[in-house]
């Protein structure tokens, strides 16, 4: 029973801090920097909305204000089945010469969409964006300098949550974010990010590939595709994109469901991503195959340290208590640094709990279906 405590201990130690220090260490032994330079290819803006009324304007506006010659950018809108008053508001902008609509009457998911929106977007890059961010003004200027490097393939821009005018916020899913970035721009400088933010990602034409149905993280499987090719995934954090730091502990804890679920599928989808065709498999299964045996490692480490004798044991038992005591407080209105401590600690257990109920519509093939 011992190994069975130091072996889950283990699997916790190394998906939160073992693989960042790993990561630390190759930039410093192997740094391979990006040759980023001035560049304006043509670039096409695709975007898949499905009941977006209420933020589908202010994006539309956000989007035509762009720090980016007018002549070399178009926006693509592809609107999957809306039923609100989404498909008025396209009408409305489909006289502008840099908007191209498509209305597809019935809905048939996001990926479908964004194949819809490939086959008619005329850029020799194209950045996928959604409809809920606002996007900073130079952000698509920076995603394509680093274009001017051959080997760069895709670009990720970086989410920030929370106001552009306050920053960005500093806990609960904030925290999360800040730790989840890091860990991107490590793996930017050690070659390759594993997937993109999918607010904000940018691809060479040449290099797309058709997006199965129902595929639920596009933003991995269309940058993992990228890295097959030989080419590299990069992370730009100049290139922002800011939402909403909470939508909700419902709607929150929702997408976090469907994005682990996304990791489930994704195997499925591209057995490749196990075999020696992923040239980043390492980085791969250590970035977001072990986040999803870490909630079964937490309750094994509880159980065993709670079953064993000894001091060491004892200690670890306690310590687990306190930190589940610690993560109830997030409930009460609290200051200072506890109120931190705490909401860090139950945002850990709110993801690895979403990362159990994941496991449990993989197995018995309940699917996450993609909305507004």
């Amino acid at each position: 029973m011992k190994w069975v405590f130091w072996a889950s201990t283990a699997v916790i130690a190394y998906t939160y801090v073992g693989y960042a220090g790993w990561l630390w260490l190759r930039r410093r032994w192997r740094c391979q920097l990006v040759k980023s330079a001035p560049y304006e290819p043509v670039v096409s803006i695709a975007m898949v909305v499905r009941n977006e009324a209420h933020v589908l304007e202010r994006k539309l506006r956000n989007l035509l204000k762009l720090d980016y010659p007018a002549e070399q950018y178009e926006i693509v809108v592809v609107s999957d089945g809306s039923t609100d008053a989404t498909n008025e508001i396209l009408s409305q902008y489909a006289s502008n010469q840099q908007v191209r609509v498509v209305l597809n009457l019935e809905s048939r998911g996001k990926a479908s969409g964004l194949n819809d929106a490939i086959e008619v977007a005329r850029g020799e890059v194209i950045v996928f964006t959604d409809a809920r961010q606002i996007i900073e003004s130079k952000a698509v200027r920076l995603l394509a300098e680093n274009f001017a490097d051959p080997e760069v393939g895709c670009v990720s821009g970086e989410l920030m949550l929370g106001d552009p005018d306050a920053g960005e916020a500093a806990k609960g899913l904030g925290l999360y974010w800040v730790i989840e970035k890091k860990i991107r721009e490590l793996e930017s400088a050690c070659g390759s990010v594993v997937g993109a933010t999918g607010a904000l990602y940018a691809v060479r034409r040449r290099l797309l590939v058709p997006v199965p149905p129902e595929t639920i993280l596009d933003d991995v499987y269309l940058p993992m595709q990228v890295v097959r090719q030989g080419a590299r995934v990069i992370f730009e954090p100049r290139a922002r994109a800011w939402d909403k730091p909470d939508l909700g502990p419902g709607r929150e804890f929702a997408r976090k469901v469907r994005t682990l679920s996304g990791n489930y599928q994704l195997v499925q989808l591209a057995p490749w991503l196990l075999s020696r065709d992923n040239p980043i498999r390492f980085q791969f299964v250590s970035h977001k195959l072990m986040r999803l045996m870490v909630p079964f490692a937490l309750v094994l480490a509880f159980l065993t340290s709670a079953l064993l004798s000894g001091s060491v044991y004892t200690v670890a038992l306690v310590a687990q208590l306190a930190f589940y005591g610690l993560s109830l407080l997030a409930v009460a209105r609290l200051k200072g640094p506890v109120a931190r401590a705490a909401d860090a600690a139950f945002t850990f257990v709110v993801l690895n709990t979403a990362a159990i109920v994941a496991f449990a519509n993989f197995i018995t093939g309940r699917r996450a279906v993609w909305g507004r």
